[in-house]
């Protein structure tokens, strides 16, 4: 009799938490490991939230919330997507959560029935299709590739729906491959999802790190909003990853569903987180502006180090903190006993031979690819990418 449910066995391992698993191994057995394979920003949560979470223990929230957040933090969530993304939402179309992960799950599992597809643009974050899989759906995957900015068309998801399509899942900016979908790509975008019906999670977990000049919402096209899932939180741009608050703007229908389901499995997210959150939905974007130039350096920096080793293809993302190049040129080559057919094993050598963890591009759905997070300070980018490049001169 088998001990584990078929659910866990179909379920593949996070990729970036594996990576990170491997790399804290090394760095316990003494190696100097230099880790770019966390999407987790290296800046401090900023002293005005962490007043707030303070001043939150000592009025006593410490209480149950709301399944689906504190009224007023729901509220405060409302102001930021008006002021921010020219959306309309009322406090019962907010749901909060333990962080946009579980968001994400909550609104796959209200939507998604046995045998239902949904369709995902790779490359794609690790946990959409698992998430799927989980809810017994069939992940349909969009290919897009480097010379087309890792963007779809609206050719390509027209063409990818069916009579079995229920849902789509995808990131503006995108992790992993930092790309921005611009006003007209996603207005092309909504005309297909207006004609067709279908439902949109749009992840947008990283709107405030972008350097493309502007966000745009899915949701903002009036005629598909009530099909629209926006997802967002607090971990990215407010430097709050382990503070663990995500949320949904969503149909009040599908606001319900998600606080059902969220009711049977975690209830309420934490009670200090949603104190601090309210004070950073509260506050301006502008002061995120020298965290967003910091990011922005970084992303040249790195670009320029990664053009002067031969074989590393790259092209120029607008946001996040992530770059996807590609290192097909490397399969097939070899270093010593060290054989490279896939990014996999290239991300393996990596490791091994230069101390650097990165994560393969297979786990998002691109086996051509690598992941690098440039979300390090400056000096260990550039050793980083040194002793990439010396690892990679070692293939023949």
């Amino acid at each position: 009799m088998d001990v584990l449910s078929d659910r866990l066995r179909a379920m593949e391992e996070s990729a970036t938490l594996a990576m990170s698993r491997l790399s804290r191994e090394l760095k316990a057995q003494g190696k100097n490991v230099i880790s770019l394979s966390l999407g987790e920003p290296d800046f401090n949560t900023p002293d005005f939230i962490k007043e707030s979470a303070k001043q939150a223990i000592d009025d006593n929230f410490s209480k149950y919330t709301p399944v689906a957040g504190y009224l007023d933090l729901r509220e405060s969530i409302c102001r930021k997507l008006k002021r921010d993304n020219n959306l309309a939402y009322e406090p019962s179309q907010i749901v909060t959560s333990t962080g946009a992960k579980q968001s994400i799950a909550n609104v796959v599992m209200s939507l998604v029935n046995k045998g239902d597809e949904v369709i995902i643009p790779a490359p794609y974050w690790v946990s959409y299709v698992e998430i799927v899989k989980m809810a017994e759906g069939v992940p349909v995957i969009v290919e897009a590739g480097i010379e087309n900015d890792f963007k779809i068309t609206p050719e390509q998801l027209g063409a990818a729906i069916t009579d079995n399509t229920k849902l789509m899942i995808f990131s503006s900016p995108c992790n992993p491959t930092g790309s921005v979908y611009s006003f007209d790509e996603l207005k092309g975008m909504a005309q297909v999802i207006e004609d067709t019906g279908i439902f949109v999670i749009s992840d947008e977990i990283y709107e405030h790190i972008n350097f493309s000049g502007g966000h745009t919402s899915l949701a903002t096209f009036s005629s598909i909003k009530d099909q629209v899932i926006t997802v967002n939180g607090v971990s990215k741009a407010w430097a709050m990853t382990g503070w663990r608050l995500g949320y949904i703007a969503a149909s009040k229908e599908i606001a319900a569903a998600c606080e059902k389901i969220q009711g049977q499995f975690t209830s309420g997210t934490c009670s200090i987180t949603q104190r601090a959150a309210i004070t950073a939905m509260e506050a301006d974007p502008v002061v995120l502006k020298d965290m967003v130039a910091a990011f922005k350096s970084r992303r040249d920096l790195v670009l320029g180090l990664l053009n002067e080793i031969e074989g590393v293809k790259t092209n120029v993302p607008e946001g996040a903190f992530y770059l996807f190049p590609d290192v097909s040129s490397f399969f097939g080559k070899r270093y010593n006993d060290t054989i490279i057919n896939s990014a996999t094993d290239l991300a393996m050598y990596l490791l091994q031979e230069g101390l650097v963890a990165i994560v393969t591009g297979e786990a998002f759905g691109n086996p051509n690819c690598i992941r690098i997070s440039y979300a390090a300070a400056e000096e260990e980018l550039i050793e980083a990418m040194k002793r990439m490049k010396q690892a990679l001169e070692k293939l023949s």
